[in-house]
């Protein structure tokens, strides 16, 4: 069978649907390598930084890993504009959704809300609200978020950094997208980790000197 007997989903049987779901898994293990190729055309983005939006990216990402960051955070880092060529005016909701399935609860917030947090840095230069994160004060990641944005976000449009190559964040994408989809052991809802680790951060800074 190379294609499903039906023309109308409800008059598939159980060969098409098998047939159909045997295709769904082979295609759905490849995400990863989809999402690197997608990072890669953000080179056609936005332009007039110092540095492209890949760069950006990759430099996120770099800053994440060299603080120590779990692979959660830094394939969040890595991801979490990827819809800046699609999405535009939501680039943020649409990484988190990419995101959610594969990655801790924690993260996919604050990819999701990152763009409220970054305009702390500019709206107030283009007569937007520069205080736009306030309404979610209290919530349990706010200070995670804030801390991403701090950190590798509006830090990370610096061209004279040592950023990493893209194939060097691949096994990261890699095993992040290889995991079952919503997996409550990697949602882990509620739960906090630590955007660092200073032991890992040294290791990782030494191994890199």
């Amino acid at each position: 069978m190379k294609t499903v007997k039906f023309t109308a989903m409800k008059d598939g049987d159980r060969e098409d649907y098998e047939f159909l779901n045997e295709h769904e898994i082979g295609f759905a293990a490849k995400t990863g390598d989809r999402l690197l190729e997608a990072l890669v055309k953000l080179d056609e983005s936005l332009s007039g930084y110092k540095i492209t939006r890949l760069g950006h990216s990759l430099q996120t990402a770099t800053r994440a890993w060299r603080d120590g960051a779990d692979t959660d955070w830094i394939v969040s880092a890595l991801l979490h504009d990827v819809g800046d060529i699609y999405a535009p005016y939501n680039h943020d909701e649409y990484a988190a959704a990419i995101l959610k399935p594969f990655v801790r609860e924690q993260c996919t917030w604050v990819v999701e809300k990152h763009g409220d947090f970054q305009r702390k840095y500019y709206a107030h230069h283009v007569g937007g609200d520069p205080h736009a994160r306030d309404k979610f004060a209290g919530h349990p990641y706010f200070d995670d978020c804030d801390q991403f944005c701090e950190r590798w976000d509006q830090t990370s449009f610096d061209p004279g950094y040592d950023t990493l190559p893209i194939d060097f964040f691949r096994p990261f994408v890699t095993e992040v997208f290889s995991r079952k989809a919503y997996d409550p052991s990697v949602m882990r809802p509620g739960e906090r980790v630590p955007l660092s680790d200073p032991e890992t951060a040294r290791e990782r800074n030494g191994a890199s000197a």
